[in-house]
């Protein structure tokens, strides 16, 4: 047991290891309802790499050809789970040849040996609900050869772990945790022979979490939006297990679904990739695509923000800020200091990106990855606009909070002649250095230029005393402030024009100029592209605008706009996918 867990926390794991054990002596299912259909979307190159013995799990390479996934010793508690979540199955049913089938039957089959009595790492509501799931998608792939006595086993697993979530489902943390678990046990109560009696529960309890964690904007507290998306998954998936069985959804489970489509189809940049924000990665490759089709809803976002974020997109060019503050308390486990950051993609090519979660690198990348500095925006003395509170424990984990976080996000959105027009501040800077941060990004009608504007202000007498303490401490020499502008990997980089622009060449053909006026000092320095699924993060470049406030009101003007010759539209069919276990 961890040193300074709470009570509750010990609580909690105590009360799981003792249901899991009662609840492996239970009865047994007999049988499948109905077939079962999967939905889980798998990578056909990690299936592949799985069956050579390349094991990469939480950003782990772990070569073990040949050998038990069970008898390896994991380096972290992240390998742990995610190979005690089972999503791996995923990517050897993408396979799906004999080997691969082969493979994924011993290594269930020694789950079930090992931890089938209750027993081991595995047994908390969130991943016992992500295991049930692939168990019951991939059931005929799974079942395929086998004899009655490892069928029967396998019945015996699962009914074991559906009473197991009909205890302590419930307890599950909140957000996606607890959403996994109660769509686990929806799906064994509608698949499940003897399990019947767990769907009805399963469906009100899924729909009162459904009203209680998706709020108007259909967001969630984390402001996650590959976390938005992994939910919305699991209501569709449980929506069509439920129609499926002819039992109608709970009203708020489909206003959720209703509400959460709109959302994403906002977050999403015009590559079809979600932005990257708050520990969020891109999305699985089909996965938005899929989920969406799966609602049947083809509503859009109104004009405005979507679960805090604002949206530009004209031309071959959508353009996504981060324009409210960060998650509070326990939602903000893994938020960024992120405010006023924005992400800049053209047709299917990212071009101004933030670094992204380093929560598969280790804890040293997973800090970095949530500081100002990482994001593209403005930061002033090296501090971010919320600081990281001291450690604390979060469920069975240990995470960092947000505080001192920015309160006071206004925002405007305009539709002008020329272009879309974004306008935004935080105050995360007043309480030391007495500066606003302002922001303005005018996006062309025609998606080819953007113009932008950085402000650093002393809004009012408080907040100019501030700043003048803030002065007398550095001897007047100026409070340093940096604009960040991180790129995408795949962009060529190089200084121009005597080092007074940079030119910027995407693998789509299209060039790319970025220009600022006098007062600052042009950059360029290496940075990190932060990718889940890859063993080490990729390195890349930034631009970087440094400079010095001397003053009440410091300005900042730069752009970003298409070189001339660049064509208006391109045709950009080839995609590079570079290897993940480099």
């Amino acid at each position: 047991m961890a040193k300074g867990q709470s009570w509750r926390v010990r609580r909690a794991r105590f009360l799981n290891r003792v249901q899991a054990r009662l609840c492996a002596r239970s009865r047994s299912a007999t049988g499948f309802v109905s077939q079962p259909e999967p939905r889980t979307i798998g990578f056909f190159a990690r299936g592949r790499q799985m069956m050579a013995g390349n094991l990469m799990f939480a950003g782990h390479l772990i070569e073990a050809p040949g050998q038990m996934i069970w008898d390896i010793d994991p380096p972290d508690d992240a390998f742990t789970e995610e190979i005690q979540g089972f999503a791996w199955l995923d990517d050897l049913a993408a396979v799906g040849d004999s080997q691969a089938r082969l493979l994924a039957q011993g290594w269930l089959w020694g789950w079930i040996d090992r931890y089938g009595r209750g027993t081991g790492p595995g047994w908390s509501p969130e991943l016992t609900g992500r295991r049930l799931i692939r168990w019951v998608h991939h059931a005929l792939f799974l079942l395929r050869g086998r004899e009655a006595a490892e069928s029967e086993a396998y019945f015996a697993a699962l009914a074991a772990q559906t009473r197991f979530l009909a205890r302590r489902g419930k307890a599950a943390p909140p957000g996606l945790p607890r959403f996994e678990a109660l769509t686990g046990l929806l799906y064994a109560g509608l698949s499940l022979e003897g399990m019947e009696a767990q769907a009805e529960p399963a469906r009100v309890l899924l729909g009162q979490e459904c009203a209680r964690q998706v709020d108007d904007q259909g967001g969630i507290p984390t402001r996650n939006p590959e976390e938005l998306l992994e939910v919305f998954t699991l209501l569709t998936w449980a929506q069509l297990a439920l129609d499926s069985a002819d039992i109608a959804p709970d009203p708020d489970h489909l206003s959720a679904i209703a509400r959460i489509a709109p959302t994403l189809r906002t977050l999403r940049h015009c590559d079809g990739g979600l932005a990257r924000f708050h520990g969020g990665g891109r999305g699985l490759e089909g996965r938005l695509d899929q989920a969406l089709a799966a609602s049947g809803s083809k509503k859009r976002q109104a004009d405005g923000l979507a679960m805090g974020y604002a949206r530009l997109s004209a031309g071959r060019c959508s353009l996504l800020v981060d324009a409210a503050p960060p998650p509070s308390g326990q939602a903000s486990a893994h938020a960024h200091a992120s405010t006023l950051a924005f992400e800049l993609t053209s047709g299917r090519r990212p071009l101004i990106v933030n670094c992204g979660s380093g929560g598969g690198f280790g804890e040293d990348w997973r800090r970095a990855g949530r500081a100002t500095l990482s994001h593209s925006t403005l930061c002033l003395e090296g501090y971010s606009s919320a600081r990281l509170a001291p450690a604390r424990w979060i469920g069975s984990t240990r995470r960092e909070l947000l505080e001192d976080v920015p309160k006071y996000v206004p925002i405007q959105m305009t539709h002008l002649s020329e272009g879309l027009r974004f306008e935004g501040g935080h105050d995360g800077y007043v309480s030391v250095q007495g500066l606003t941060h302002a922001r303005s990004l005018l996006l062309s009608l025609d998606g080819r230029r953007l113009k932008g504007e950085d402000y650093l202000v002393a809004l009012d007498s408080p907040a100019k005393r501030r700043f003048d303490k803030a002065m007398d401490a550095v001897r007047l020499a100026g409070l340093p402030f940096a604009v960040r502008f991180h790129l995408h990997p795949d962009v060529d980089v190089a200084l121009d024009m005597g080092g007074t622009a940079v030119s910027l060449a995407l693998r789509s053909g299209e060039i790319w100029v970025f220009r600022y006026d006098g007062g600052t000092t042009l950059t360029l320095e290496p940075s990190v592209y932060l990718e889940k699924g890859r063993l080490r993060p990729r390195a890349t470049k930034q631009i970087v605008l440094s400079g010095a406030a001397m003053e009440y009101a410091t300005r900042v003007r730069w752009s970003l706009a298409k070189a001339q010759d660049t064509a208006i539209a391109v045709r950009d069919l080839a995609r590079d996918e570079a290897d993940a276990l480099t």
